[in-house]
């Protein structure tokens, strides 16, 4: 028996909860990412680890960032903010990142 690593239970148990959210089962997520729905069971035990391929897909596929998958869910006050920006198009994100810098920097200002 294969002895498993810390990080791969860890993004195992992020990919079995999102899968879960996405009420997707073992079988068809598998379809889904190209693997085999015993590689899927195998992933989210934590006895095997993901290729970077194989990752992108799982993001894709479940609509998570690699960060939600390898550090967890994002802080409860972030999660409403993180659904809106969502639903944003590319000229609202650009346009947002700049006011946010802006706000950052001016933060930083009054600090000193």
């Amino acid at each position: 028996m294969r002895e498993k690593k810390d990080i791969n239970v860890q993004i195992g148990r992020q990919i079995r909860l999102a899968r879960e959210r996405k009420n997707l089962t073992q079988e068809q997520f598998a379809e889904r990412i190209s693997v085999s729905p015993q590689f899927v069971s195998d992933m989210e035990r934590g006895v095997v680890g993901v290729s970077l391929t194989t990752m992108k897909n799982i993001c894709v596929e479940l609509e998570v960032s690699s960060d939600t998958l390898l550090f967890g869910s994002p802080s409860p006050t972030l999660n409403p903010i993180l659904e809106q920006l969502s639903a944003v198009d590319e000229t609202e994100v650009a346009m947002l990142a700049d006011i946010l810098r802006d706000a950052i920097a001016l933060r930083k200002y009054d600090r000193a």
